[in-house]
Parts: structure tokens; sequence; C-alpha cells
């Protein structure tokens, strides 16, 4: 029978704060609990559990690359979706035994694709006999137990991801997602199953959700004054200790936090934003982490808990559905009670098998309305534009995305006291392979350049204030010497800082000398052919991310705010070239900024 996908799906039964499920009476498989009688009695009995994690999906349900119009390829043969990983899942419970799996996810689901931006903001899920999400039919399906919020979630919204939420046949978590005026959780803190052995008691796991406290920067304008976001350790220790006084046997975590101890943020929050090893390290009684956020790819990482002398497993699969880990856990019924004696992590790849028929029919229709809204020819291009070049040299394409947004905020201040003051704007080399081709452009050429779901505000900046905010992002550069070779591949990236943390700002002048040291290396810095005055006031058009305090860039997050908005900054983008009709460099490109060492330009 065909699936009504304008039907909404039941949600899971909150239980108290949390979310309980007791499992059927089940049929151990073989590697499951079972009697052993030998010489000298009975042998304890043992039982086997293995949990399953995703992470980063991103919207991500087919190996579809929607800003190339084609199958996902990459360099290391990688393949994506939540149909692959469907089918892996369905190999691991034939193996294991479906009723001694669990299935988790550790946040960032519902924003990445131009999937989940259709079903957001085009044909939203929100509206009167909307759609159900792609990514609920697709994890429903597969039959995800329990799913940590991400920060991505926030980022359209609290409705869009209450109405998600409601889609879901499984729960939300988020122990450190707290309303602002009750300090209660906002979203049930845990999840608990009951396993049930025969001829022994039952299992019972506990699955604790956290999420990132980045989401007070990323998405304030969304979240304050409704939610606050403590620390993931400090929750930690509070949720833990009553899990185990509930009975948990095992406790699993699902953390949206890396595992690096770092934070890109600075000293803006009291919170760790990458703390799941320090979560290990610090709150004692946790079993296992399943690590998101970050987007690296650890199989199996082990930290010794510091109270306790235990060790915690962590292990966090590649995003975008490009695998999955397995936590295989041996566990032994002595003394009258469970205990943990092993757990080992492993990941599986997602290019080792082929998309699960039940989702690609699940989700065609959805599928190809989106390829066929992405298609659509929005104006023409001059020429070719590309990324390439765009992290060294001052590229027409990334001058697009200045221009748009300082033609959308000198628009949006007509008729206010700021009308007259100057606007800058800032932008970043997102992607190193975005291309709008000469000819005909689409939605999905210049949604390809711009890949994120940032919006537009205007804030009040100095002179002296941007000019600390560019050497900042000219630390982007490997401080390379007079007279060394220049590798291209070696000049970016200092310090691991990725691209869109390098930023161009449009409307002034200037050169980045690389042989100088970091701090020191913003030279020439001219506002209408004359030395920038420290003092004079511009209005600084920059994306929601970076205006909240992303990637840590001095002066902007408490710089006064004079205006936002909520709509994308790539559907500005495509106005804008739809209603010229054409793009042509001649309109929107120059040369504002160039490398140098000492005066001499590097290219």
């Amino acid at each position: 029978m065909p699936l009504n996908r304008r039907k909404f799906l039941k949600k899971s039964a909150v239980t108290g704060a949390g979310v309980a499920l007791a499992g059927a009476a089940v049929a151990p498989s073989a590697q499951a609990a079972e009697a052993v009688v030998a010489k000298g009695g009975r042998k304890p009995k043992r039982y086997s559990l293995t949990v399953m994690g995703t992470t980063d999906l991103h919207g991500h349900v087919f190996n579809w690359d929607y800003f190339k119009d084609a199958e996902y390829k990459d360099a290391a043969g990688n393949a994506q979706g939540l149909a692959r990983i469907s089918t892996l899942v369905n190999a691991v419970r034939k193996e294991k035994g479906r009723r001694n799996t669990l299935l988790l996810d550790a946040g960032d689901t519902i924003q990445g694709t131009p999937l989940t931006y259709y079903y957001a903001k085009v044909d939203p899920i929100t509206a009167k006999g909307g759609p159900v999400h792609p990514m609920a039919q697709a994890m429903n399906a597969i039959g995800y137990d329990a799913v940590a919020l991400g920060n991505h979630e926030f980022n359209y919204g609290i409705e869009t991801l209450r109405k998600f939420e409601s889609q879901c046949r499984f729960p939300l978590l988020g122990a450190n997602a707290l309303d602002a005026k009750t300090l209660k959780p906002a979203f049930p803190p845990y999840f608990m199953k009951t396993f049930h052995v025969k001829g022994a008691p039952p299992v019972k796991v506990a699955v604790l959700g956290l999420t990132n406290p980045g989401i007070a920067i990323w998405d304030k304008a969304y979240v304050q004054g409704k939610l606050t976001f403590p620390g993931l350790e400090e929750q930690a220790a509070k949720w833990v200790p009553k899990l185990r006084s509930m009975g948990a046997d095992v406790v699993v975590v699902s953390a949206h936090s890396g595992s690096s101890g770092t934070s890109s943020y600075g000293d803006q929050l009291p919170y760790v934003e990458n703390s799941a090893a320090l979560v290990a390290q610090q709150v004692p009684g946790i079993d296992a982490i399943l690590v998101g956020h970050a987007h690296v790819e650890i199989p199996e990482l082990k930290v010794t808990n510091t109270k306790t002398g235990k060790t915690v497993v962590l292990s966090e699969p590649l995003a975008y559905a490009e695998r999955l880990s397995l936590f295989d856990f041996e566990l032994v019924f002595e003394k009258g009670c469970w205990t943990v004696e092993s757990v080992a992590a492993s990941v599986r790849n997602s290019n080792s098998v082929a998309d699960d028929p039940k989702i690609t029919r699940l989700l065609k229709d959805e599928h190809d309305v989106v390829v066929a809204y992405v298609n659509q020819v929005v104006g023409t291009a001059t020429e070719t534009l590309t990324t390439v070049e765009a992290r060294y040299k001052d590229a027409p394409i990334i001058d697009l995305i200045t221009k748009v947004q300082e033609d959308v905020v000198k628009a949006a201040l007509v008729g206010t006291e700021y009308a007259s003051l100057p606007v800058l704007s800032q932008a970043s080399p997102f992607s190193r392979t975005s291309e709008i081709p000469a000819g005909d452009v689409t939605i999905r050429d210049l949604s390809s350049l711009y890949v994120y779901d940032n919006t537009l505000v205007a804030k009040l900046m100095t002179g002296a204030q941007v000019r600390a905010y560019l050497e900042f992002s000219a630390q982007y550069f490997v401080q390379t010497a007079v007279g060394a070779a220049v590798d291209v591949e070696k000049l970016t990236n200092a310090g691991n800082r990725p691209d869109y943390n390098y930023d161009y700002v449009s409307g002034l002048t200037y050169d980045i000398d690389i042989a100088q040291a970091a701090g020191s290396r913003i030279k020439n810095l001219s506002y209408n052919g004359a030395a920038l005055d420290d003092a004079q006031q511009f209005v600084f058009a920059v994306n929601n991310y970076r205006a909240n305090g992303g990637g840590a860039f001095p002066h902007v997050a408490s710089a006064k705010e004079l205006w936002a908005e909520s709509t994308e900054i790539r559907t500005r983008i495509a106005e804008w070239v739809t209603a010229k009709g054409s793009l042509d460099p001649k309109e929107f490109a120059s040369v504002d900024w160039k490398l140098t060492r000492e005066g001499t330009p590097v290219f």
C-alpha cells in the first residue's frame, strides 16, 4: 500500500522527561545470552548487544550531488546517503539478531542539501497539510531508535524543528537543550530500551542525548530568550547517575560534539564545543559515546575515565551517511547484575553496498521534485566563473556574493539614520569546486556557490575594527618568506583553519603580506583611495554565522546590529541574478585585495 506522504506520523510517547521503550521478549541470536553448563557448574549468563550509529547526515538520502546533478563521487571512492546506510543496517540486524541492536544518530539531520532546503522553505513541512520531511520518512523507515539534536537542527527555526520532531517515530534527544525560563529540558534528555534475555533478567540500555552549546551563538536569532545550552560535561554529570539509578545496565551517550576539546568560538561561551572526550574522561558511568559534529572519521577511540579508571569507547562515523559506527557490547550477569565486560567499536563503509530499494521507492518523488527545482534556469552568464583560485586570489565569483549582500543591505537601510554610511561586505570561499558556467545559469549553479543556509545581518563597525577583522582573517595564510617557493596547496589553512573561516571584505582595498607574522599582514588598507580612517563608521554586511561569533572573528559579534533577515543569502543571490537576467563580472567584480611579500605581488 503506497504511503500517504502528507499524513503526519505519530510521535513516540514521551515518558517523564525521557523516552522509554521496552523490547518484546526476544529469541537471542547465537552471540546473545545462552546458558552453558560445564564441569564445575553453570557459567554466567552472557549477552551481546550491538549499537549502530550515524551522524551529520545533513539531508543526504541518496548518493546524489544536487549541485552537480550527478551521482556523488570523490577521490576516496566514498558513497553517501541513508539508502546505503539502510542496507548496512539491515545486514547488521540480520547478523546480530534485530532484537539485539539499537540504531542511533548524533545530529545535524535536517539541513545540508537542496532536498532539506526545499522541504523547509519551498514546500515547507510547517504549511497546513504540508509534506512529511524526507529525513523523517527515511529514518522512520530504517527504524532509528533515537537521535540527538545537532546545531543545524535549529537553522530553520524552532517551528520547523518541532514539526520535524512530530513527524519522527523516534525521540530527538537534548539533555542540555533547556527552556530558558524554567531551565528544564525542552526535549527528551534520554531514551531507555529493555532487551529481554532468555533465562535471565532483562538488560536495560539508556541513551543520553547531548547537543552543542554553540547553538546559542550560531542560531541566536531563533533561540535567544527561548532556549539555553549549558555544557555537555555538566549535564552528563547530572543525568548519568539518574540513568544508573533508574536501572540502566548500559549507558551510551549520543553527543553532537567532537572529541578534540577545542572550540571555534573562542571564549564567547564558557562551554567547550568539542567535548565528547572530556565527557568520557570526567563523567563516571558511561560505557560508550557516539560522537558527531566534527565531520571526521574515528573508528574507535578509547578514553580512560579519571575517576573510575574504566575505559570509555568513542566512535565517530564519517558524515553524510558515508559510514556506520558499530559498538559491540559483551555483557555478563554476575552477582545479581549485568556488567559490561567489553566494548569494541568499528565502522562500516557505505561504498561497500547498494542503495536499499525500499528507501529509493519511498523518496523517489521528493528527490525528483528537488532535482527539477535546482535545474531551473534563472539567468545567463557572460563567462565562466569559478572558485578554483578563490582562496588566494580575489575571484569575481566571490565578489558576486559581496555585491548581492551590499545591494540587499543598502536597500534595507533606506530611510534609516544609517542609510548614508558606506557598506562593506564579507564573504568566504566555501567551496573549491564551485563553477557558474558561461551560458544558462541555474539555481543549482548558484546554490553550489553558497552551500550554507546562512542569512544576512548588518552590523555597525569602525575602521579600526575592520582592520582587526582583516588581520584575524589573514591568519589563514601560511607565513612564506620572500624568495621561498609558493605552493598554493600549502599556502592556506594555517593552523587547520577551514576555508569558510577566511573572509574577503569588499568596499576596501588592501594587501596581505604573507612574509609577515600573523597579526601584522594587512598593508595599504584604503577606502575610496585614501588610507582608512580608524574612526570612520561602516555598515558591515555579514552572514549570521559570523555575526553571531562563528569563527571567533574580533568585534563583529559585539557590534551593534542594524538589521537582519531570515531569507537565505543563497536565495538573495538567485533573486539578484533572476532580476538582472544576466551575470556579467563587469557589474560586480573588482580586485580589492592581493597577496604580497614586502610589497611585491605573489601572483
